[in-house]
């Protein structure tokens, strides 16, 4: 659903995301934002560390994710670490909710950015949990895949 478009200005990733997890699908969602939080996020000042999203009632929340205060604001500033209701449409909410309440589903962010149009997006991963018998045997293959690259371009 999300396309890896040339033309989104990206502000914040969650690098760990697909490390951590089997992202098995992605989708684009809107967010409730407040003046600040805008302006703080084109400064750059996001992080989606420890964040993940929520269903709660018929809504789906952004939970931990953090956006810094902004400078200029004083007192008329946001607190950091509130939670943010995501936009989509009421059939994509029930489909997530189907989907999460199977075992071992979570719904994570992957990337937080500005769209063509300038509106605050957000790429969330539908995803199963890694064990850590498959982080170890990826990182072996992937050591092993460049090891093999490099072996390549010393005979050539």
């Amino acid at each position: 659903m999300a396309g890896s478009d040339v033309s989104r200005r990206i502000v914040a990733q969650n690098r760990k995301a697909r490390y951590n997890y089997f992202v098995e699908e992605t989708l684009e969602a809107g967010l409730v934002l407040q003046g600040t939080e805008v302006r703080a996020m084109r400064a750059g000042h996001a992080s989606l560390g420890d964040a993940y999203a929520d269903i709660r009632g018929t809504e789906i929340f952004l939970v931990n994710a953090h956006i810094a205060g902004y400078q200029a604001a004083s007192r008329f500033n946001h607190e950091p670490l509130r939670p943010r209701k995501l936009l989509l449409h009421r059939r994509e909410i029930e489909q997530l909710r189907g989907k999460l309440q199977r075992e071992g589903y979570t719904l994570i962010p992957l990337s937080l950015y500005f769209n063509e149009r300038g509106r605050a997006k957000i790429e969330l991963g539908l995803a199963r949990g890694r064990r850590q018998i498959d982080k170890r045997e990826r990182e072996k293959t992937r050591d092993w895949e460049r090891q093999r690259a490099r072996l390549l371009r010393a005979d050539s």
